[in-house]
């Protein structure tokens, strides 16, 4: 699928537009019970896509959101995707058990990276078999340790293993999202699967920037910035754009 013809501008769209292509990220590990409650308090108030939470985390944000439309997510093999595919399968069936409808899982980097097709696709289809009819399945390929030839692979087997989206990164690698990769992996999968960007995407229009390449959903930890950025460039405030385009991580 190609990107958009027809380029998207903050000015062109709704707040529930901006506001349900974001993901709330909560998975930096100094986070403490009060921080995720902050952080899910915000997911609520702005109305967000998701949540996601470190898996640990992942019954607090149920009982934190239950009654709103934000959606429960969390990470699998997170976040270096070296884990052994059953346990991958036990941290989906025990985030799926806790409320997460939303699993964003890591695939194996260095079987990729060793051409062993087969056990990356296999990896990622135990994970998407396991959240059949619960949970929607996002597969990080972890784009910065990948060559364009790695990450089309990547694509192709994630969609072959019925994976819902590919994601650019965990945040957590030396680089994150970008607008090449973002449309390379636009152009590599079918309508039927969705492109996720992550790291580095900070203000309004780096999330802009990202839905014009082919993003449906993007990961911020500046969720509250980018909405009141969008509330305040709404609203006439000539002061209110942030500079910045994507780069970098959460």
């Amino acid at each position: 699928m190609a990107t958009r013809t027809k380029r998207l501008s903050a000015d062109r769209l709704e707040y529930r537009d901006v506001a349900k292509a974001i993901d709330h990220s909560l998975l930096r590990p100094e986070l403490d019970d009060d921080a995720v409650r902050e952080g899910c308090g915000v997911a609520r108030e702005y109305d967000v896509a998701s949540v996601c939470v470190r898996p640990a985390d992942v019954a607090t944000a149920r009982d934190l959101l239950a009654g709103s439309d934000v959606r429960v997510g969390t990470v699998i093999g997170f976040p270096h995707g070296a884990h052994a595919t059953a346990t991958k399968v036990a941290e989906a069936e025990r985030a799926m058990a806790d409320g997460a409808v939303e699993l964003d899982m890591v695939l194996n980097i260095g079987a990729l990276r060793s051409g062993r097709d087969d056990d990356v696709r296999e990896d990622i289809a135990a994970v998407v078999r396991a959240a059949e009819g619960r949970a929607i399945v996002k597969v990080i390929l972890e784009n910065a340790y990948l060559d364009r030839r790695q990450k089309v692979r990547a694509c192709k087997l994630a969609e072959a293993a019925g994976a819902d989206f590919v994601k650019t990164s965990t945040g957590f690698a030396p680089s994150g999202a970008t607008v090449e990769d973002l449309r390379l992996m636009r152009r590599t999968v079918s309508d039927r699967v969705q492109v996720k960007a992550a790291g580095g995407v900070r203000t309004l229009d780096a999330l802009v920037e990202a839905l014009n390449a082919g993003a449906s959903r993007v990961g911020a930890t500046a969720t509250k910035a980018i909405l009141d950025e969008y509330r305040a460039r709404s609203s006439g405030d000539a002061e209110a754009t942030a500079a910045g385009g994507l780069g970098g991580g959460y």
